[in-house]
């Protein structure tokens, strides 16, 4: 079975009402579609980073948040996605603003992880940064995940 890091930006779109914006709300539909009907087809993963970012803001969303996320396993830190994640801000494939977003990928990296789903294309899901991040990752001795939104493993007719 594949494995998955779910980004928080995933969680975001699973939970709370379904926003005016249409872009936002096809991607709300999209991710709940997939986590319905796809999810199970893999091992999917948080990190206690996504577990932080859940919890913060509004108590009932993040609530809600908490309670979708609940039954998946936990990656932990380690040096070596510290170590990781300060590579991918000293090379630029991660803006130095952005050590969070940096660490998510660190992890899935550093933790063998498949793919990593996200609605981020600011910083992670960002056709820009995708070889600088790729090549972070290899040039310290890991393979980097495979970067997509929910859209992107959707799974085709054949069920595969």
């Amino acid at each position: 079975m594949d494995t998955i890091y779910i980004e928080t930006t995933i969680v975001g779109h699973l939970g709370g009402r379904i926003r005016g914006e249409p872009i936002i709300a096809a991607r709300q539909h999209s991710t709940r579609e997939w986590w319905k009907i796809h999810s199970s087809r893999y091992k999917c993963f948080v990190s206690l980073l996504v577990i932080d970012e859940c919890s913060a803001g509004n108590a009932a969303a993040a609530e809600e948040r908490l309670r979708i996320i609940s039954d998946l396993d936990v990656l932990g830190g380690s040096s070596e996605a510290d170590q990781l994640a300060n590579s991918l801000l000293k090379s630029k494939a991660i803006p130095e603003s952005e050590p969070r977003d940096a660490m998510h990928i660190s992890l899935a990296a550093t933790n063998g992880v498949k793919y990593l789903m996200t609605w981020n294309f600011k910083h992670i899901a960002n056709a820009q940064l995708r070889s600088k991040i790729e090549g972070t990752c290899r040039a310290d001795g890991f393979e980097p995940p495979i970067i997509c939104t929910p859209d992107e493993l959707m799974g085709t007719d054949d069920g595969t």
